[in-house]
């Protein structure tokens, strides 16, 4: 395994193997460590990456935008002389995945989007509006996230999981997380979808509240070769309570690309 930093600061770790590489993008004030369950459960070549202003990897810019997280990417594999990959991206990693798809489809040969937001209700908005708004008045990460991210018979029979997860979050710089979540939070779906054209795989959880199944249903309506998976049972870090089923669900995805 290679843990190392590209030319412009960005932390990532590397498994290298035969086959085309999986890179994995993190959600919002996780990083590359969120894909522990992921990293060595591939026959391909995994790369994970810690995001502009997470983990390891400074903002860098004042102002943030999903281009410059695309762009992040890019550089980060072609310093490292990566072509095609197979790329993954978790809730707002799924937008940086569905930035990146628009701009540099020849680099892809799937798209997974797992937990992807797609056109909230109001009533959905006004609730990510409203955290928002108390984030921007706290001084550390809530462990609130957890209840929304996992299910309570999970908490309550892996409270190391737990733990290891509040650990991520402490970690945040707040000023740098809030400018990257309000990204989250203001985002409008407004992606030329009839770019992504690679095969693409929509995915999340049964009982996730936040990017909900039927949100999934109607963003996979409007990709064009996109199939849905629904994961029984699974909240929003589904990556991690069900890790067998997006793993399996990921590698049947795959396999034929």
């Amino acid at each position: 395994m290679i843990n190392s930093f590209d030319s412009k600061g960005t932390y990532y770790q590397l498994n290298k193997k035969k086959e085309l590489p999986i890179v994995l993008i993190h959600g919002v004030g996780l990083d590359h460590e969120m894909w522990e369950y992921q990293f060595n459960s591939f026959e391909n070549t995994v790369l994970t990456y810690d995001i502009l202003g997470h983990g390891k990897t400074p903002l860098g810019v004042g102002q943030v935008t999903f281009d410059d997280f695309s762009e992040q990417l890019i550089n980060l594999i072609g310093e490292l002389g990566i072509g095609k990959i197979h790329l993954v991206g978790f809730s707002i990693g799924s937008l940086i995945a569905r930035n990146f798809a628009t701009k540099h489809n020849d680099r892809l040969q799937t798209l997974t989007l797992l937990s992807s937001i797609f056109k909230r209700s109001n009533q959905q908005q006004k609730v990510v509006d409203d955290r928002f708004e108390k984030s921007k008045n706290s001084s550390k990460m809530s462990n609130d996230a957890l209840v929304r991210w996992f299910t309570e018979d999970y908490l309550k029979k892996n409270q190391e999981k737990s733990e290891w997860i509040s650990s991520i979050l402490s970690r945040n710089n707040m000023k740098n997380f809030n400018k990257i979540y309000e990204l989250f939070v203001k985002h409008k779906d407004d992606e030329d979808f009839k770019k992504i054209i690679a095969e693409t795989l929509v995915m999340t959880g049964e009982e996730d509240v936040g990017s909900t199944p039927e949100m999934s249903k109607n963003l996979s309506k409007v990709i064009k070769n996109s199939k849905l998976k629904i994961i029984p049972k699974g909240k929003h870090l589904c990556s991690i309570e069900c890790v067998d089923d997006v793993n399996n669900a990921i590698k049947e995805h795959i396999k034929n690309e």
